[in-house]
């Protein structure tokens, strides 16, 4: 089985269609990390197409914000205004699919999904400190994460954590990462929506578990007509600017 793994979309269906059209015919099912709404223009299209893809999924930090499951108080002013705006703009249909969204950790056919840490879905994993206990606990090789919006990860092998980290060339590409027996792995597939690892290409990653194949996909996407976009809808600068830069 071939998993395209998205993660962080954000509202922003700009990238997620020109992600799918760049690997179309690669996979043959989606799972998805969560944050599928907030900060982007496009809450309701993008809540759309994810709802017709019809993925294994788990929420995020900020689709629980949204569907008002958890206060905003360890949000930023600028996130605060981007939740209250997606929530006013999302249809009831779409905002009760956020909503229904179950949490992580969800584990089945060989890999495990998480949106934060394996031990709490709000979690940062930046280094490998925060990456270890993924690395032992979840019951799975392979366990995919989000959150973060840098696409890479970390191995697990004979008591040593390492690294990985890996950029894809120019254009609609991928580097591959073969996985070695034994060795262990908490991999991210960086952000659909909103990089922040310097590439400003939309980021996600097909699992070909039967092969032991990791692909991480780095696509570009037409990043002027989104911000145009969230410039009319009176989202904050912040927002519009850092698309460009993938910070």
């Amino acid at each position: 089985m071939r998993y395209l793994v998205l993660s962080d979309i954000h509202a922003n269906s700009t990238a997620l269609e020109a992600s799918l059209a760049a690997v179309e015919g690669r996979w043959e099912r989606i799972v998805c990390l969560g944050d599928v709404v907030d900060y982007g223009p496009d809450p309701n299209e993008v809540t759309e197409r994810v709802k017709a893809l019809d993925p294994v999924i788990i929420r995020g930090n900020h689709d629980k914000a949204v569907a008002g499951l958890t206060d905003l108080e360890d949000f930023n002013p600028v996130a605060q205004i981007a939740t209250r705006w997606t929530r006013g703009q999302l249809r009831p249909d779409n905002l009760a699919y956020i909503a229904q969204l179950p949490a992580g950790p969800s584990s089945g056919n060989g890999l495990t999904m998480v949106h934060g840490s394996y031990q709490d879905e709000d979690e940062y994993v930046f280094a490998p400190a925060h990456a270890m206990g993924g690395l032992l606990e979840s019951p799975s090789p392979v366990t995919f994460f989000g959150h973060t919006h840098y696409q890479g990860g970390f191995s697990y092998r004979a008591g040593q954590v390492g690294v990985i980290q890996l950029r894809p060339e120019p254009g609609p590409k991928f580097a591959a990462l073969r996985l070695e027996p034994g060795t262990r792995y908490l991999l991210n597939p960086g952000s659909i929506g909103q990089p922040r690892d310097g590439d400003p290409r939309s980021a996600f990653a097909i699992a070909d578990l039967d092969h032991q194949v990791i692909e991480f996909w780095r696509v570009p996407y037409d990043i002027a007509a989104v911000q145009e976009r969230m410039q009319d809808a009176g989202l904050p600068y912040p927002l519009i600017e850092r698309l460009a830069a993938g910070r």
